[in-house]
């Protein structure tokens, strides 16, 4: 009787907890759905750029093996290359072929490599062994699968830890009384939310800029920019963790409910950070991504670390960050007019 009696009083907790049986349901199956979109996308189809000069020949044989196939000038390509618009160059040097792989991410490279040898197997001659010259204008032949994800896990781990502290941290600030005692106060609601901000970001600052350091220097992931910018991005995203962790938490009743906005809020954006290939997938799926903060900090961190670009590549997305964590901080400003109006 006493074991069905504590059966009965959690079936009715749960019940009366609408939000946490919906998620118990809904958000496996969210997740499993966009894991099926994403791992489902097609097929990636190298972009590769050739010199006028080279044989039409080569590029026909490219195309058959699903290449999107360009004739671009030497300096026009390597532009295009910079930017990420192509993935390799193509040119004839002494009737041996150049490749230039713009050489970033590891898989890309490799599905290049595979779809040239594959063209060019076709027109050596039987007795001639298969040889061309490979340079890479970013990374090299050894860059690991690691070095290319890390900086998307740097942004990640410090995205999600400072967003779940923050959250939970802020929560107990209202549960406790606190923020109802400083809501007594003359405060203003802005003056609130800064003095929490301020204090929680001295914190999550720290973490984000330990974060980074213990990757590149005991991990030794590749390292080819400025460790400045990488502190300025870990922070922005530090600081719009913690402003919408702060935002969200206004709406949960106990830690349990904060829990439930992780695979609502973070786990999405693992697969539109850059994790991912995201030109194989639909182009209404990479649209989502635009929404998503970590997009930007994964994005700046690729083009410091791995690219070693500096202050013109990472400016769109600083700017991007910034404005995430300053729309959160006026949400959380009006949020708090559920506790007081004034």
């Amino acid at each position: 009787m006493r074991v069905r009696a504590i059966v009965i009083r959690i079936i009715r907790q749960f019940f009366r907890d609408k939000r946490t049986l919906a998620l118990m349901i809904v958000a496996p199956m969210f997740v499993l759905f966009l894991m099926n979109l994403v791992f489902n996308g097609e097929e990636y189809k190298p972009t590769i750029a050739v010199s006028p000069k080279t044989p039409e020949v080569v590029a026909e044989k490219l195309e058959k093996y699903d290449a999107d196939v360009k004739k671009l000038t030497e300096a026009t390509a390597r532009k295009q290359l910079e930017k990420q618009q192509i993935d390799a160059f193509i040119k004839m040097d002494e009737g041996i072929p150049k490749i230039t792989l713009e050489g970033s991410d590891p898989t890309v490279n490799k599905a290049v490599l595979m779809t040239v040898q594959k063209a060019l197997q076709e027109l050596a001659p039987p007795a001639q062994s298969l040889q061309w010259k490979t340079t890479y204008l970013h990374g090299s032949e050894d860059m690991a699968l690691f070095d290319n994800f890390g900086p998307v896990l740097i942004g990640f781990f410090v995205f999600f830890f400072v967003f779940l502290i923050a959250g939970v941290s802020f929560l107990r600030e209202r549960t406790s009384g606190t923020l109802e005692r400083l809501l007594s106060t003359p405060l203003k609601r802005w003056e609130i939310v800064a003095g929490y901000i301020i204090g929680f970001g001295l914190f999550t600052t720290l973490q984000a800029s330990l974060i980074a350091w213990f990757a590149i220097d005991i991990l030794d992931m590749m390292m080819e920019g400025s460790f400045v910018y990488v502190l300025l991005i870990t922070f922005l995203l530090a600081m719009t963790a913690l402003t919408l962790g702060m935002l969200l938490s206004a709406f949960a009743n106990n830690e349990l409910q904060m829990m439930q906005f992780i695979p609502l809020v973070v786990v999405p954006q693992v697969f539109f950070s850059g994790l991912f290939n995201l030109d194989t997938m639909e182009e209404w799926l990479r649209s989502l991504s635009v929404v998503m903060p970590l997009t930007y900090g994964a994005d700046a961190l690729r083009e410091i670390m791995v690219r070693g670009n500096g202050w013109n590549e990472i400016a769109k997305d600083v700017y991007v960050l910034l404005g995430f964590a300053i729309l959160f901080m006026i949400l959380n400003v009006v949020a708090l007019k559920k506790y007081r109006k004034l």
